[in-house]
């Protein structure tokens, strides 16, 4: 069904024994934690520093301008460019583990310090650190991406406890069942339930009845717009009242985050593990550490943390060595007693709540350990390595699958170990293995215009989807202040950049630019400005990095522009705008389209889009793939065709 993804000689689509599994994942992992490495290494020690900042892995000519004491005694550092300008444009994103060096240091010198990326705005980056670093914040610094070796010790720990798990453990009779060894069972008893979203269609109810009635196994397929994880929400609020302890867990934090919203008005006893990513009020409330810190302990613990607060001060205008190791030394002690203090308080706190809420990661925390559940489930399950699920599968008896292995599958840097596998999902191997007997798919969507949906839907779901009536019609001039014009009232609209002379270019780090067709997406974007449509409310995406950075730029020189959103595919996935622009970069004498090709890929881009999908491209060059074909077939039927030529570019 997604032709884009070569065939696997390590996975077939008979059923993998445990035993197979252990002994194709184990190398796996380590293929990719040296992938990984190697990647942010060779970016760090590359020919030079500037060539790092390019690929993404390195900011450099940063100066500290902001030290405060987060939760837990973590030292918070906010990081701005030097000149006070925006970040130029970066591959860091929330909770990965970076090192700060001085900005000149060699490459391969020690680092000040670790820590995680906590926040992330245009022109600041801030970072935790256990503690501040010793010297040299005054100067100009840098950060460098490195790989998480702890998720993949995490990783390699999930599998020697699963070949254990058999034997023992609250997954002892789940593991069969995902392996084919034992068929999934269903509640002989009818199951039926009270809403408390009284606005669910009649695809969510029956896939919420499938799921309460699985006794260990159910696949929640959502295609994009579906309403995934309002389905998700009602299952755990119906869990939660049967009496169940959850656990729930994506592969992403922003994932984990939006579940716990979604959760927050329902009242539900609930606790964040792990460093909220984007600190917003109602997760921030939830988080793990919040709610020790509102525990007996609180009052003390505020003393400490104020107390810290003072010294952190200190610590950055201080330029005496022997004062700044003092100080250093008492905000270790005070630190260590604040966690002894909470490490109590934690175990208090989970054991209380009714849904546990964390990344896959962080399941297989410390703070998780002799924790057992009634109920795992893993929203962005087909973005998920099968071994990160394992961390939590492990810890119940049921499980509940939800994603849609039509869109993006997991990012693997090695492409080795990709093509032995290690891509190869559980929500794949499952849907394969058992089908429609443990799955159920959503059928109404509640985003797009019924045109933009209509491609996807024919093209990768059976022509199965049917737009919800709110937005089957829906057009941009509907919008608030946006006039009707000849940008705003096409659907769908293809600009052609074919013999426009807008060749490809490589970049030095050898990615795909089209300067060209960037100049055409950001004219486009400016008449739906002009047209009265948000900056905000506009989207451009396209497959390629140096096209991404290439489009930064241009969108720097529009004021009218600078809210508007630049990302590769993979950054817009799980999202949505009322207008989607997407750059296919690809236009050459030898019609090679690349990665294009990769149905997943165009199915999540052209599904991000509300009201407007606009696709910019050389159709000669993407029409000699016969999937880019009928895309592009079916825009010049349905929608508006325009030529470059028409923006003033011949």
């Amino acid at each position: 069904m997604d032709g884009g993804k070569k065939s696997n000689k390590s996975f077939s689509s008979s059923p993998v024994s445990l035993q197979q599994f252990l002994s194709i994942m184990t190398p796996l992992i380590d293929m990719e934690k040296e992938a990984e490495i190697s990647a942010s290494i060779s970016s760090g020690s590359s020919r030079n520093l500037d060539t790092a900042q390019k690929r993404g892995s390195t900011i450099l000519n940063l100066k500290c301008t902001n030290a405060e004491t987060g939760l837990m005694g973590k030292a918070l550092l906010e990081f701005q460019s030097t000149k006070g300008d925006v970040l130029p444009a970066h591959k860091f994103g929330p909770h990965d583990v970076v090192v700060l060096k001085p900005n000149k240091a060699e490459l391969g010198s020690a680092s000040l310090g670790q820590g995680v990326v906590y926040r992330l705005k245009d022109s600041s980056i801030t970072v935790a650190f256990d503690d501040i670093p010793e010297d040299g914040l005054n100067n100009p610094l840098r950060l460098e991406k490195v790989a998480n070796e702890v998720t993949y010790r995490r990783m390699k720990d999930a599998l020697v406890q699963l070949s254990k798990g058999v034997q023992k453990g609250p997954a002892a009779d789940l593991i069969p069942v995902l392996f084919g060894e034992k068929c999934p069972t269903v509640s002989k008893k009818a199951v039926s339930f009270a809403s408390f979203n009284s606005n669910l269609d009649h695809s969510q109810k029956g896939a919420i009845t499938k799921a309460l009635s699985s006794q260990d196994i159910f696949l929640l397929h959502g295609p994009p717009g579906t309403g995934k994880t309002t389905t998700v929400v009602e299952i755990i609020l119906q869990e939660v009242k049967r009496g169940s302890k959850i656990l729930a867990c994506a592969a992403s934090n922003i994932a984990v985050d939006n579940i716990v919203e979604r959760l927050f008005p329902y009242k539900v006893k609930l606790v964040r593990l792990g460093h909220p990513a984007r600190l917003l009020p109602q997760v921030l409330e939830s988080a793990l550490d919040a709610q020790v810190l509102r525990g007996d302990n609180s009052a003390l613990a505020n003393d400490i943390r104020k107390e810290m607060k003072v010294l952190n001060g200190k610590l950055l205008k201080t330029k005496d060595r022997n004062t700044k190791r003092d100080i250093r030394k008492e905000l270790r002690t005070l630190a260590k007693e604040e966690r002894k203090r909470q490490q109590l308080a934690i175990t208090d706190v989970i054991k209380n709540a009714d849904v546990v809420l964390t990344t896959l990661t962080g399941a297989s925390s410390h703070k998780l350990e002799g924790t057992t559940f009634d109920l795992v489930i893993i929203d962005e399950a087909a973005q998920a390595l099968e071994v990160a699920c394992w961390m939590a599968l492990l810890k119940g008896s049921r499980c509940i699958l939800a994603g849609d292995h039509l869109q993006l599958p997991p990012t693997i840097q090695s492409v080795e170990a990709e093509r032995k596998g290690l891509g190869k999902t559980l929500f794949e191997r499952l849907a394969s293995l058992y089908g429609d007997e443990v799955m159920a798919m959503l059928t109404v969507q509640y985003r797009m215009h019924e045109l933009i949906m209509d491609w996807s839907s024919k093209e990768l779901y059976d022509s199965k989807i049917k737009a919800h009536p709110s937005v089957a019609g829906h057009m941009l001039y509907d919008l608030e202040a946006v006039q009707k014009s000849s940008s705003t009232e096409p659907t769908l609209i293809l600009i052609d950049i074919a013999g426009c002379d807008m060749e490809e270019k490589k970049d030095e780090e050898d990615s795909t630019m089209n300067e060209g067709e960037a100049a055409v997406a950001i004219a486009h974007a400016k008449r739906l400005v002009e047209s009265g449509v948000l900056s905000s409310d506009i989207g451009i995406i396209t497959p390629y990095a140096a096209q991404v950075v290439l489009l930064r730029m241009m969108r720097s020189k529009e004021d009218k522009l600078k809210e508007m959103e630049i990302s590769t595919v993979d950054g817009f996935q799980g999202r949505e705008k009322e207008a989607i622009i997407i750059s296919m970069v690809r236009s050459n004498s030898k019609k090679e389209v690349g990665f294009l090709r990769e149905r997943r890929r165009m199915n999540v881009a052209v599904t991000r889009a509300r009201r407007q999908c606009c696709i910019v491209c050389d159709t000669e060059t993407v029409s000699h793939d016969a999937f880019l074909k009928r895309l592009v077939e079916y825009f010049e039927e349905h929608g508006e065709y325009l030529s470059a030529s028409e923006f003033g570019y011949e």
